[in-house]
């Protein structure tokens, strides 16, 4: 059986749900997306692969509107998805969001962070422990209809237009190989979350639904998903707000979060 973390679920899921997911056939090859009471309606679906379960979340820039958040009004950070909605104009909705890069005990980036086009956080070139200084390390970016995940110091030379970034680390893939500190071997498993480009410039975010390997999860985006550049968000506070699935996380408060937005219908 899957091992899943014991976080806060506020969605509307059943138990009945769970234990289908949990009990549903390991397949190392790539999956359907798991239906939850039929094909969700929505961006979010889950999969199986390599027998794991994780929720994927696929956009294309050209036709989304992805932003991210980190503050309110106020200053201070939003800390949650619930905090989002009061920030967004009469008649729009957010139909996804997810934890968008490593913070501080302050819930401050702790990288680059971009919004509306705006530097708030000047990029992070030091060494140091922990994943995000794992060099190479990335930026996850929006602007002009595009979408990227590219490695810090090639987007600080190549400075792509960018309405909103946001750097995390490592990087779990980077031109098609995985990342070469992550090891095949190595045996440390979290809730993990990250995002990365496909072939055809959708934008995919990845959860997993259950504590897995950082090889592991980088090969799913490599090898499942088709993303030749993919970028770690976070591990174990990793957290989804996916309405068309009933799901909304919350473990703690939250630094800087991606989102989509929709025009209400």
């Amino acid at each position: 059986m899957l091992n899943f973390s014991p976080r806060l679920w506020r969605g509307a899921f059943s138990i009945t749900a769970w234990i289908v997911l949990a009990l549903a056939p390991a397949s190392a090859a790539v999956a359907a997306p798991f239906p939850f009471f039929g094909e969700p309606a929505g961006p979010c679906a889950n999969l199986q692969a390599d027998g794991r379960s994780y929720t994927i979340c696929r956009f294309d820039p050209a036709k989304a509107d992805l932003r991210l958040f980190w503050r309110g009004p106020n200053k201070a950070p939003l800390g949650n998805f619930e905090a989002v909605a009061p920030l967004l104009a009469p008649g729009e909705k957010l139909v996804f969001a997810m934890n968008a890069g490593m913070y501080d005990d302050k819930q401050a980036p702790l990288g680059l962070y971009i919004e509306k086009g705006v530097e708030l956080k000047r990029a992070n070139l030091r060494g140091g422990g922990g994943n995000f200084h794992l060099k190479p390390n990335g930026v996850f970016f929006v602007g002009g209809g595009k979408a990227g995940v590219m490695e810090t110091s090639e987007f600080l030379k190549t400075r792509p237009k960018a309405d909103f970034a946001t750097q995390s680390g490592p990087m779990l893939v980077l031109n098609g190989q995985i990342h070469p500190r992550i090891n095949a071997e190595g045996v440390s498993e979290k809730i993990r979350n990250g995002v990365g480009i496909d072939r055809a410039g959708q934008a995919v975010f990845a959860i997993s639904n259950g504590a897995v390997t950082f090889y592991r999860f980088a090969s799913l985006f490599r090898d499942v998903l088709g993303c030749d550049n993919a970028l770690f968000l976070d591990g174990s506070i990793s957290a989804l707000y996916a309405p068309n699935l009933g799901r909304d996380d919350f473990l703690k408060p939250m630094g800087p979060m991606v989102g989509a937005v929709e025009k209400a219908r």
